[in-house]
């Protein structure tokens, strides 16, 4: 039966049901000891669901198998969700990356393209972007706050799009010198071939591991200068790349021996948010009405690890009126809900206390705000997007300096938006500061005070100021591109 339970397990996960799929694996695990692809399908379901050391376990099994298909998956999804493993540090990381370098190298096949130009001749540098996001319009909102801002009397911008073309309603504003190329079914030899017969000077990646079937592709150098933005969040790991942009509060010095790339460091926060689309209106924080605080996370599932749970429970407990509202896409189904109560209860958080709730449109994911007084970031793995956009509602987060960049990215945000007293040293500090907010009495008039100006100050914020954030990458590929040992 252990091929019949496999068989569920994997439809389950497939439907959303997280809770349930981990339930048919571990049961096909149990009946048959060596088995690295359930193994790695365990894995997933459990990443899903925040058991991500538990996954980092199974996936590990699973990079060991003799076949070379499963152990190249295996290696590949190991090097995606390591930094968001509270027991991996940023040694188990860059292992972890250089390992999927080398079984990706050994994949590929030795191939000639078109030699890149050396130096840009006078006139615009090319630049390329590439992306499997540019129709995310709500994720990739960063990235056009910076291109729609690049000066095309400097710069020729060439989109690479291996997904979604970009679009007005996704965010771009088209240029008529910009040269948008579909890459969706091109392979990574084609796609290497057009970005050096395209001439680009700097290509930027802006997947990283959330679309690495593209590092390949890049391993080619395809371009005299590789970079990763934006999306990175960790070292690819990958030699082929130069350099990697990040900000003084996301990679301190101490810590640049982990990347294989070199650290450009742009002045205040590496990426930046340009809100033109409606939003929901500020109300008041809930606790004015309520008597009691609310804490909220509307980040993504797998960002909830047992030690989030470990934390918000210790927060939930020294505060008994306090209650945690959690939303995302995985909460939609029933198994996913009974296994993260479970999960609360075990630490002594009853149902009662706890909203859980699933996906929703982008407009009610934003009136949701309305419903938290102060949001909890997770930890490893921080937020970005969902910092933001609870700023944005008026909602404070409370976060802390992590270990690692992946816990640092709201680190950057909040410190560049204004509020770096919302930013604690530790996580001791963090749980401290959040039970100290619940109990006292002065917390919601000073949450009242914080929302009213909220959106102001970060309109006035580096946080905000895409274009300034435009002219910073502009000069760092013009110095790239011309010399870069003027670096």
């Amino acid at each position: 039966m252990a091929d019949v339970w496999f068989a569920l397990g994997a439809l389950e996960r497939a439907r959303g049901a997280l809770g349930e799929a981990a339930r048919c694996l571990r049961r096909a695990r149990t009946l048959r000891h060596d088995w690295p692809t359930a193994d790695l399908e365990l894995g997933r379901a459990l990443f899903q669901l925040g058991e991500v050391d538990q996954a980092v376990k199974f996936v590990r099994l699973a990079a060991d198998a003799s076949d070379v298909d499963t152990r190249r998956a295996a290696a590949t999804f190991l090097a995606v969700i390591l930094p968001g493993s509270p027991r991996a540090d940023n040694q188990a990381i860059l292992e972890a990356r250089r390992r999927f370098a080398l079984v990706e190298r050994a994949s590929q096949l030795p191939l000639a393209i078109p030699k890149p130009r050396a130096m840009p001749p006078p006139g615009k540098i090319r630049i390329g972007y590439v992306s499997a996001f540019f129709g995310f319009a709500n994720w990739m909102r960063p990235v056009w706050g910076v291109i729609n801002h690049h000066d095309r009397t400097a710069f020729e911008i060439h989109l690479f799009a291996d997904g979604a073309p970009p679009s007005e309603e996704s965010g771009y504003r088209a240029q008529a010198s910009d040269v948008v190329h579909e890459t969706t079914r091109a392979t990574n030899e084609g796609l290497a071939r057009r970005i050096a017969l395209a001439g680009i000077d700097v290509l930027v990646d802006l997947n990283a591991y959330s679309a690495p079937r593209r590092l390949g592709m890049f391993m080619r150098r395809p371009a005299p200068v590789l970079v990763g933005w934006f999306n990175s969040y960790a070292t690819s790991g990958i030699d082929a790349f130069d350099y990697i942009i990040g900000d003084p509060e996301v990679v301190p010095p101490s810590e640049e021996r982990f990347y294989t790339e070199r650290v450009l460091r742009v002045p205040r926060s590496y990426i930046a948010f340009s809100v033109l689309h409606p939003c929901p209106e500020i109300v008041p924080p809930p606790c004015v009405a309520a008597g009691h605080l609310t804490f909220g996370s509307l980040a993504s599932q797998y960002k909830i690890t047992d030690a989030v749970v470990s934390a918000w429970s210790t927060i939930l407990n020294a505060a008994p009126a306090a209650r945690l509202f959690m939303k995302n896409r995985a909460l939609d189904d029933a198994s996913t809900r009974a296994h993260l109560l479970r999960k609360f209860a075990r630490r002594g958080i009853g149902p009662s206390r706890i909203t859980l709730e699933g996906s929703a449109d982008h407009w009610a994911f934003l009136e949701a705000h309305a419903r938290v007084d102060v949001a909890l970031d997770p930890f490893p793995y921080s937020g970005g997007a969902t910092t933001m956009e609870a700023l944005w509602q008026g909602v404070p987060v409370l976060t802390f300096n992590g270990d690692r960049w992946a816990s640092r990215t709201s680190r950057s945000l909040v410190v560049a938006a204004g509020l770096k007293d919302w930013c604690e040293t530790s996580i001791e500090g963090y749980v401290d500061r959040a039970i100290a907010l619940a109990r006292s009495r002065r917390t919601p008039p000073m949450l009242a005070s914080l929302r009213r100006r909220m959106r102001a100050c970060l309109r006035s914020s580096p946080v905000c100021d895409s274009a300034g954030l435009a002219r910073v990458l502009e000069a760092l590929y013009g110095q790239i591109a011309r010399s870069r040992s003027s670096l």
